[in-house]
């Protein structure tokens, strides 16, 4: 069976992912590929959604006018319509900036605070003007590295209001709130999807407020992806996904899909399916990075590979006997119930 007959599904991946070289151990191991030739390289492979930082596509964001901010932002909406591909979302980089180095809307300086606001408001406004529905919250640095450093409790309310801000600004955009639970922070403030949802529910809209879960991140937290998948679909907040993987409890690395535990991979792809997602026009996000060993420029095998993998996988849900789960599950011979998922996975 062709599986890439078996899919409807759109993909998305970051401009991040494609031949960044830097290793924070040792010399580049690949030379940079130019930013702005990347987008020419996402339909080649069966990629049409682009994920953004602000600064992706402003560079040196703070030090541009609105002005300035507007006409880059028109000339990269240009050059994605040029190349027929959608902007999925936008996020603000509220990690690399002097003034967020104690977190953004957390931060116990107001004047910090101020700067993680005015960068939200450009932020929206740049998703605006490339057509971009959502904006991504990827929390880095709200969190704390010892406990009495902040209130946590003010910290929490002080991210709600954010969120309410972000939602009055403007009507139509939607908030995608992306946990983790550590790196940078030693403690993030919102570590799972059900702190993200909690959020959601908490705000002035709701409907406008959803959840990314990124396979690593709840995988970092000691959590199965797949069921916080199925937590956030049951509260119809999944807005999307960033498929990687994970060994083990380390720093967030970012692997090729299904390439640690290929399980774990096959019951993501499953919840995905089983409850429509991507149906409505949801993306399947890939945030994967080359292995620091890979030579070249451009380096995009992990992309394709985490893609075709996504595929093949597919087809395994899509071809699993549901008859036999269902008498296994109803005699409780969870033994065996195993066995067949192993043996299904392994082509026996």
């Amino acid at each position: 069976m062709n599986s890439e007959s078996l899919t409807q599904y759109r993909f998305s991946f970051g401009p991040w992912n494609i031949s960044e070289g830097g290793d924070p151990f040792g010399p580049e191991v690949r030379e940079a590929y130019p930013h702005e030739k990347k987008f020419a390289l996402y339909k080649k492979f069966g990629f049409e959604g682009v994920q953004f930082h602000d600064d992706d596509v402003v560079p040196d964001i703070d030090d541009q006018t609105p002005a300035q901010i507007e006409k880059q932002t028109q000339t990269l909406k240009k050059l994605l319509d040029d190349e027929g591909l959608i902007p999925e979302f936008v996020a603000p980089r509220l990690w690399f900036a002097e003034q967020t180095v104690d977190g953004g809307y957390t931060a116990n300086s107001k004047a910090d605070r101020d700067y993680a606001w005015k960068r939200t408001q450009q932020c929206i406004d740049i998703a605006r003007g490339l057509n971009s529905k959502a904006i991504v919250l990827w929390l880095a640095r709200e969190g704390s590295y010892i406990r009495e450093a902040k209130d946590a409790k003010l910290a929490y309310e002080r991210i709600l209001e954010a969120i309410n801000r972000m939602l009055e600004f403007d009507s139509d955009i939607e908030i995608w709130i992306e946990p983790k639970p550590n790196e940078p922070t030693d403690q993030a403030y919102v570590p799972t999807i059900g702190h993200a949802v909690a959020l959601s529910y908490a705000s002035q809209a709701p409907d406008r407020v959803k959840g990314l879960i990124e396979t690593a991140h709840a995988q970092l937290a000691g959590l199965d992806p797949s069921d916080e998948m199925a937590f956030a679909l049951a509260h119809g907040k999944l807005a999307s996904v960033h498929l990687n993987d994970q060994n083990g409890l380390k720093y967030d690395q970012d692997k090729n899909f299904g390439s640690a535990n290929l399980r774990a991979a096959f019951n993501q792809v499953r919840v995905l399916d089983d409850n429509g997602f991507g149906r409505a026009g949801e993306f399947i996000g890939l945030d994967v990075k080359a292995m620091r060993t890979q030579a070249g420029s451009p380096v995009t095998a992990h992309l394709e590979n985490s893609r075709r993998i996504f595929l093949h996988i597919l087809e395994k849900v899509r071809t699993w006997n549901r008859e036999l789960e269902a008498e296994l599950q109803n005699s409780r011979d969870y033994e065996a119930l195993e066995l067949a998922v192993m043996e299904h996975l392994l082509g026996i």
